[in-house]
């Protein structure tokens, strides 16, 4: 870099990340690789070099992808990352963890599901089968995630101690095959485990979502009948401001057909508070949490 520095004239390009695929091979490329399939012509030629400059016992494994179906597709990696993107993953026991991002840390609870064990087996055992197998599942999708910082297990409590153990050392011995450093903590008898995980970037959720522009990314809106009883309150509000015979309701359609099927109650409500005839129009512009109110 001093060099190029040195004999180059500004302005000019002295050092240039590598790409992403130069950067993965890099830092993941190690002999359990049994292929790597590129479907780009150009960075096929690109990787060819890079593995014959780093690891070129392993250029034999590099091949060219083909065919016309979606290379994401053929190898399942589009289900794998749509399966990543949700809070709730599923066991193939038939339990399932459920996965919660927030700004301060990472909340992942197990749960039984369906899964209810052999009809002559203990509970415990059929808890203790499901938490061994939600360990592996959680450490698989922290590296997935990429998921950093705090995060919390709750696991399925179990009465035996000697359980609550087996579980903890089967998290550790997962964990010790993460690349990123990482700690767990047993927390008491309440079944929680704490584990810190360095963070190196953006988790994978953030990378690939945005906040929902409708929710705002809280993730809930507004019940229907309570959007009702907010628009009571604001017309007895400013009802004595409103001058004219009658009153123009502009609502999200959800809002105006609750007024005018189980909330409608409160639109007869609105009618006797104010005095007056109040004509609903439904706008499908408008958010479900807003209303407008004129005077006509």
């Amino acid at each position: 870099v001093r060099q190029r520095a040195e004999k180059s004239g500004a302005p000019s390009v002295i050092y240039r990340e590598q790409g992403l695929v130069s950067k993965l091979l890099r830092d993941l490329l190690s002999e359990e690789f049994t292929a790597i399939r590129v479907d780009n012509e150009e960075e096929y030629h690109r990787v060819r070099e890079v593995v014959e400059r780093i690891m070129p016992n392993l250029l034999g494994r590099v091949k060219r992808y083909t065919k016309e179906f979606p290379i994401f597709e053929e190898y399942g990696v589009q289900s794998e990352i749509d399966k990543a993107l949700r809070s709730k993953v599923w066991l193939k026991s038939g339990g399932y963890i459920v996965i919660n991002q927030t700004e301060a840390l990472v909340a992942i609870d197990v749960n039984t599901g369906r899964y209810v064990g052999k009809r002559d087996g203990r509970l415990e055992d059929t808890i203790v089968k499901t938490n061994l197998e939600a360990t592996r599942e959680i450490v698989r999708q922290i590296r997935l995630r990429d998921l950093g910082g705090i995060i919390v297990l709750d696991f399925i409590d179990m009465e035996e101690r000697k359980n609550r153990q087996k579980v903890f050392q089967a998290l550790d011995q997962e964990l010790k095959k993460d690349r990123s450093p990482s700690k767990a903590l047993q927390v008491a008898d309440f079944g929680l485990i704490i584990i810190t995980r360095k963070r190196v970037k953006q988790s994978l959720e953030r990378v690939m979502t945005e906040p929902c522009p409708y929710c705002s990314g809280s993730g809930v809106i507004k019940s229907s009948a309570t959007i009702c009883y907010e628009i009571l309150e604001e017309l007895k509000k400013i009802g004595p401001e409103l001058d004219g015979r009658g009153v123009l309701l502009r609502v999200n359609p959800d809002i105006a057909r609750a007024l005018k099927e189980e909330e409608r109650a409160v639109l007869r409500e609105l009618q006797e508070a104010l005095g007056k005839e109040i004509t609903i129009r439904p706008d499908a512009h408008l958010h479900h949490e807003q209303f407008d109110v004129m005077a006509i």
